[in-house]
């Protein structure tokens, strides 16, 4: 159980850290964006990805 749960933490960060790796310029532009956003907005984003990956674990577990 634990192994999953630490497995799943690591390809989060792996992934997280592959557009400021590849592409750090655009990652700049995107969090400088991002932040100037109201966090209304934010929050509705976060809910968005909440859901979808719900949906996608859902459907591939």
């Amino acid at each position: 159980m634990f192994e999953t749960l630490f497995a799943a933490f690591a390809l989060v960060l792996i992934i997280e850290g592959l557009l400021p790796f590849a592409f750090p310029h655009f990652w700049k532009k995107m969090m400088s964006e991002a932040s100037a956003m109201p966090e209304g907005n934010l929050r509705v984003m976060g809910l968005f990805s909440i859901a979808i990956g719900l949906i996608l674990l859902l459907i591939f577990s």
